[in-house]
């Protein structure tokens, strides 16, 4: 749109009076029609609220937001849809960081309680076996934590309390995956890590609203392009290719199936039904996390439908 939103960002460098009005109206639609809590103070979604929520969200992500929306985008189109998903995103990760301070409260406390686990002193809280060094500490990657926590059977959250006593059964199905999380580290981890791992195992944090590509129920949505201009098939597949060449060869098999109940994936894969139904919640946290952020993820999904409808 000549004289719009984009060509204030490019000519000024910076959002003017059309580029803020834009940003306000995605904000306003995000924040009141995505399930996200408003901030703290603020009872709703208030246009006072929505303008603090978005001072911060461009205070924290500062120049380079600016320049990725100019160097990202080609018209105000573009422009609206990348102050979308930027919103969205930031909107999760503050959730998310809510939730997950809780989380690192209630573990902590248990470890504190628990001769098994040690307390590391520093600026970032660590935590580790008694068994290991005092000096080690781990400095891995995350998703190998994830896989040791998936490797631990037999154990479920199927209510997480947001409040009140944490249920006995809660509290040694983490336990058990800390200590199954620690030994694989051999060292000191950062609780913050670990609650992204407990996070991942038991997908306590994920509410549905969160996710675009499940409905409430847990069915892979079906998606379709916004319209064929804005579609890249080329781009999706391409990507979709490489999240296929990550997954193994039983979650190519999953993912046609996800929405199915999981009982009758057991009798499929040949495994127990609480099995079955873990493998399942793994798959869909993987796909989410490497959906998260694209510019097409809907188009991304359909092409990995394809792929996992097309007979081997």
């Amino acid at each position: 749109m000549a004289g719009g939103a984009h060509e204030e960002l490019a000519r000024l460098g910076q959002l003017g009076d059309l580029g803020l009005e834009l940003l306000r109206r995605v904000g306003c639609q995000v924040a009141r029609t995505q399930g996200f809590p408003p901030p703290e103070g603020h009872n709703s979604w208030t246009d006072e609220a929505v303008d603090e929520f978005l001072f911060e969200m461009i205070s924290r992500k500062g120049e380079q937001f600016l320049l990725n929306c100019f160097l990202k985008t080609v018209d105000d189109t573009s422009l609206e849809k990348m102050f979308f998903t930027s919103i969205r995103n930031f909107l999760i990760d503050q959730a998310k960081g809510t939730e997950r301070g809780k989380l690192r409260r209630r573990f902590a406390s248990r470890l504190d309680e628990d001769d098994r686990f040690r307390a590391v002193p520093g600026a970032s809280p660590r935590w580790t076996l008694v068994s290991h060094p005092s000096d080690a500490v781990w400095q891995g990657d995350l998703d190998e934590l994830v896989e040791a926590a998936w490797g631990v059977q037999g154990v479920w959250i199927t209510v997480w309390n947001h409040s009140g006593p944490t249920p006995k059964q809660t509290v040694h199905a983490l336990m058990t995956v800390l200590v199954a999380i620690l030994e694989a580290a051999g060292g000191a981890v950062r609780e913050e890590d670990l609650a992204k791992v407990l996070e991942a195992r038991f997908d306590l944090l994920a509410p549905p609203q969160f996710t675009a590509l499940y409905a409430d129920e847990g069915i892979l949505i079906n998606p379709i392009a916004d319209s064929a201009k804005d579609a890249d098939p080329v781009a999706a597949e391409t990507v979709a290719g490489e999240i296929w060449q990550a997954m193994s060869q039983q979650e190519r098999q999953l993912v046609p199936h996800l929405g199915d109940d999981p009982r009758e994936v057991a009798n499929l894969l040949g495994l127990g039904r609480h099995q079955a139904s873990a493998i399942m919640d793994a798959l869909r946290e993987k796909l989410r996390l490497a959906l998260t952020g694209g510019s097409n993820p809907g188009d991304v999904a359909a092409a990995l439908l394809r792929r996992g409808e097309e007979p081997p």
